[in-house]
């Protein structure tokens, strides 16, 4: 399963909505106007990877990477190429 913008934006307005208990749009942001804290970051991290069968160091991002669906997707995008994804290798493989 190749991930695109289009499966990651909305991966990432349904979990940001789920984790924040309200609608989320673009451009709204997350961390800075308080909507989500730290702890809730780490949920909607979590939520993301569920969502989308990636691994997402936390350890190496910071709560602004999170701040808005836009900054989301660049973050998994960036995630994605640099970090070695089992889950998605796992899946396809047995897919064959």
């Amino acid at each position: 399963m190749a991930l695109d913008g289009v499966i990651i934006r909305n991966a990432a307005r349904e979990a940001a909505s789920e984790v924040a208990r309200r609608p989320i749009r673009d451009g709204q942001r997350l961390v800075t106007s308080g909507l989500l804290d730290s702890l809730s970051v780490l949920r909607l991290i979590a939520c993301l990877e569920e969502k989308l069968q990636v691994s997402i160091p936390a350890e190496s991002l910071q709560p602004e990477d999170f701040d808005e669906v836009d900054l989301i997707v660049k973050t998994i995008e960036r995630v994605a190429k640099q970090v070695p994804q089992p889950a998605l290798r796992a899946k396809s493989a047995r897919a064959s």
